[in-house]
Protein backbone atom coordinates (compact mmCIF):
# COMPACT_ATOMS: atom_id res chain seq x y z
CA UNK A 1 0.00 0.00 0.00
CA UNK A 2 1.19 3.34 -1.15
CA UNK A 3 1.76 5.89 2.50
CA UNK A 4 -1.42 7.44 2.45
CA UNK A 5 0.64 10.70 3.07
CA UNK A 6 1.54 10.40 -0.47
CA UNK A 7 -2.04 10.02 -2.16
CA UNK A 8 -4.42 12.12 -3.10
CA UNK A 9 -8.09 12.47 -2.27
CA UNK A 10 -10.68 11.69 -4.91
CA UNK A 11 -14.00 12.93 -4.93
CA UNK A 12 -16.44 10.81 -3.31
CA UNK A 13 -20.41 11.24 -4.01
CA UNK A 14 -23.43 10.73 -2.49
CA UNK A 15 -23.95 7.00 -3.35
CA UNK A 16 -20.19 5.95 -2.64
CA UNK A 17 -20.14 3.88 0.51
CA UNK A 18 -18.31 5.06 3.87
CA UNK A 19 -15.30 2.58 4.79
CA UNK A 20 -16.27 -0.71 6.62
CA UNK A 21 -14.65 -1.09 10.42
CA UNK A 22 -11.93 -3.73 9.13
CA UNK A 23 -10.70 -0.76 6.80
CA UNK A 24 -10.70 1.70 9.13
CA UNK A 25 -8.76 0.13 11.60
CA UNK A 26 -6.45 -0.78 9.27
CA UNK A 27 -6.06 2.45 8.08
CA UNK A 28 -6.01 3.58 11.65
CA UNK A 29 -3.30 1.69 12.74
CA UNK A 30 -1.40 3.78 10.20
CA UNK A 31 -1.75 6.64 12.28
CA UNK A 32 -1.62 5.73 15.73
CA UNK A 33 -1.30 6.86 18.18
CA UNK A 34 -2.09 10.18 17.75
CA UNK A 35 -5.67 9.49 15.67
CA UNK A 36 -8.25 8.15 17.77
CA UNK A 37 -12.15 7.03 15.90
CA UNK A 38 -15.11 8.25 17.64
CA UNK A 39 -17.37 5.14 16.29
CA UNK A 40 -20.24 7.31 17.62
CA UNK A 41 -20.30 10.27 15.14
CA UNK A 42 -17.94 8.19 12.43
CA UNK A 43 -14.99 10.79 13.04
CA UNK A 44 -11.26 10.29 13.43
CA UNK A 45 -9.88 13.30 15.44
CA UNK A 46 -6.52 14.69 17.03
CA UNK A 47 -6.19 17.45 19.20
CA UNK A 48 -2.11 18.98 18.66
CA UNK A 49 -0.45 21.31 21.16
CA UNK A 50 1.50 24.17 21.00
CA UNK A 51 3.60 25.87 22.88
CA UNK A 52 1.78 29.49 21.53
CA UNK A 53 -1.13 31.04 19.88
CA UNK A 54 1.11 32.23 16.96
CA UNK A 55 2.47 28.30 16.47
CA UNK A 56 -1.17 26.96 16.52
CA UNK A 57 -2.37 29.77 13.95
CA UNK A 58 0.50 28.74 11.84
CA UNK A 59 -0.35 25.48 12.14
CA UNK A 60 -4.06 25.95 10.84
CA UNK A 61 -2.72 27.61 8.11
CA UNK A 62 -1.28 24.63 7.44
CA UNK A 63 -4.16 22.84 7.36
CA UNK A 64 -6.10 25.13 5.64
CA UNK A 65 -3.26 24.78 2.31
CA UNK A 66 -3.72 20.85 2.77
CA UNK A 67 -7.39 20.67 2.62
CA UNK A 68 -7.24 23.35 -0.02
CA UNK A 69 -4.58 20.96 -2.36
CA UNK A 70 -7.10 17.65 -1.56
CA UNK A 71 -10.25 18.99 -1.70
CA UNK A 72 -10.95 17.92 1.86
CA UNK A 73 -11.96 20.05 4.28
CA UNK A 74 -12.17 18.74 8.67
CA UNK A 75 -13.73 20.62 11.33
CA UNK A 76 -11.58 22.58 13.53
CA UNK A 77 -11.82 23.42 16.78
CA UNK A 78 -8.30 25.87 17.62
CA UNK A 79 -7.87 27.55 20.93
CA UNK A 80 -4.81 29.30 22.46
CA UNK A 81 -2.22 26.75 21.85
CA UNK A 82 -4.11 23.90 20.80
CA UNK A 83 -6.23 22.18 17.38
CA UNK A 84 -8.46 19.90 17.57
CA UNK A 85 -8.68 18.40 13.82
CA UNK A 86 -11.82 16.49 13.14
CA UNK A 87 -12.44 14.09 10.05
CA UNK A 88 -15.43 12.77 8.27
CA UNK A 89 -16.44 12.35 4.64
CA UNK A 90 -20.21 13.82 5.24
CA UNK A 91 -21.74 13.16 2.02
CA UNK A 92 -20.71 9.51 2.72
CA UNK A 93 -21.82 9.65 5.49
CA UNK A 94 -18.65 8.18 7.34
CA UNK A 95 -15.25 7.64 6.96
CA UNK A 96 -13.52 7.28 3.55
CA UNK A 97 -9.79 6.55 2.71
CA UNK A 98 -9.49 10.66 2.05
CA UNK A 99 -10.25 11.22 5.52
CA UNK A 100 -7.15 9.09 6.41
CA UNK A 101 -4.83 10.78 3.81
CA UNK A 102 -5.36 13.99 5.07
CA UNK A 103 -4.23 12.68 8.60
CA UNK A 104 -1.35 11.65 7.62
CA UNK A 105 -0.58 14.99 5.63
CA UNK A 106 -1.03 16.75 8.96
CA UNK A 107 1.23 14.54 10.45
CA UNK A 108 3.99 14.62 8.12
CA UNK A 109 3.62 18.47 7.79
CA UNK A 110 3.58 18.64 11.49
CA UNK A 111 6.74 17.11 12.17
CA UNK A 112 8.49 19.31 9.68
Amino acid sequence: MTELRLQHCSNHTASDKALEQQEISRYLQLLKPQWQLNKEDQTISYTYTFKNYYQTMAFVNVIAQIAHQQDHHPDLLVSYNRCTVKYSTHNIGGLSINDFICAAKINAAQNL
